[in-house]
């Protein structure tokens, strides 16, 4: 049976996104302590995949995740998954609320309940856990009175109970999960598809907007743009690109050959169906139809026809 990794331990949030994007074959999901582990695992082959989180609807970007994308050899998204976050505080039997005096999660989590921590817990002490599983795990061995900690967490740690349940300062908040493997077939297109990109631009005036451009050029609608620097040199940024549409789309495909002539590196991160299944909208002029009849035209010149 195949191994699948994700941010472990068991009981995050990742375990249950990757659950789901791999609810359609069979497989034993492996936890890691972090995500460059997960990562590291998958580019060794020791893993078939690997789930991940890349961005939240509150806090925005994972930069660990972004940064071991481009750090090591490619990867590729085939899925990606929408989870809502709601968060439990979890505490070990018996233990009363005047008796929290320290407080573990992921970075994350606390920011997505920093105003209920403020309310509630004014004086309790904030400690940082690589996952919010991680901070329950820490709770039920004495380390840590009390962890904001996702609902399943409960489950694989004996001796917890919940303080508090349900909690988040933004209602509806959510986060994406990636389902990583190394290069090889794609997914096919499905008409509601989503295309990533890392692109590290030259540094003159302009080059954003030109990046930009070719993109809004061929009516490809960017949904997300994040930089984090390269780590080469001061100054120097990688930009995070996702846009609708699948690499295997002219319009796409036209794009990604203009963005590698423009950019000093560009990493393809995947094509893959979106989560919420919406179709992209594509405006006439950058149809397939339209693109292949353009072809048509510009061979039909080349062989000195009257176009």
């Amino acid at each position: 049976m195949p191994h699948i990794a994700y941010l472990g331990p068991p009981g995050t949030f990742t375990e249950q996104a990757t659950r789901v994007l791999t609810a359609d074959f069979q497989a034993e999901l492996v936890p890691y302590e972090t995500v460059p582990r997960a990562l590291a695992a998958l580019r060794s082959g020791d893993v078939l995949a690997a789930g991940v989180p890349v961005e939240n609807s509150v806090e925005g970007s994972v930069p660990v995740t972004m940064d071991s994308l481009v750090s090591g050899d490619p990867l590729i998204a085939v899925g990606e998954a929408m989870v809502p976050v709601q968060f439990d505080v979890l505490v070990r039997a018996g233990t009363p609320v005047e008796k929290v005096r320290t407080i573990a999660s992921h970075p994350h989590a606390i920011a997505q309940v920093r105003g209920w921590l403020d309310r509630q817990l004014p004086d309790a002490e904030l400690h940082v856990a690589s996952s919010t599983a991680a901070a329950a795990q820490a709770v039920a061995a004495g380390e840590h009175d009390a962890a904001i900690s996702s609902p399943l967490a409960i489950e694989q740690f004996a001796g917890l109970e919940r303080l508090a349940t349900g909690i988040a300062d933004t209602a509806d908040a959510v986060t994406r999960f990636l389902l990583l493997r190394r290069p090889g077939a794609l997914p096919e297109p499905t008409g509601a598809d989503r295309t990533s990109v890392a692109a590290v631009i030259n540094d003159e005036v302009g080059a954003l907007t030109e990046l930009l451009m070719e993109l809004s050029l061929r009516g490809i609608n960017l949904s997300r743009i994040e930089s984090r620097p390269t780590k080469d040199r001061l100054g120097e940024y990688r930009f995070f690109l996702d846009f609708d549409g699948h690499v295997a789309d002219a319009r796409i495909g036209d794009a990604l050959m203009g963005l590698r002539r423009r950019c000093n590196d560009v990493r393809f991160l995947g094509s893959y169906p979106k989560a919420d299944h919406r179709p992209a909208s594509v405006r006439p002029s950058a149809s397939e139809q339209a693109f292949q009849a353009s072809a048509r035209w510009l061979a039909d010149i080349r062989e000195g026809g009257s176009a």
